[in-house]
């Protein structure tokens, strides 16, 4: 039981530190579309890693909080 409630918070640090990433993403991408001409693959590469992340936090949404059917 131990060993799953530290399982558990250590799941949670990491989904606080992607969140956050996400959320720094958002703004590293408003700043540069702001400057024009903007690095086009720069853009792709920061949109690229949102998704990423977007995953990695949907999986780890899924393995903390199951969507248990009754």
């Amino acid at each position: 039981m131990i060993k799953c409630v530290m399982a558990e918070d250590s799941l949670e640090e990491k989904l606080i530190a992607l969140r956050t990433e996400h959320r720094d993403l958002d703004s590293a991408l408003e700043s540069l579309l702001e400057r024009q001409p903007y690095d086009t693959l720069k853009l792709q590469r920061l949109k690229k890693r949102k998704l990423v992340l977007k995953d990695q936090i949907a999986s780890l949404e899924d393995q903390l909080y199951p969507d248990i059917i009754a």
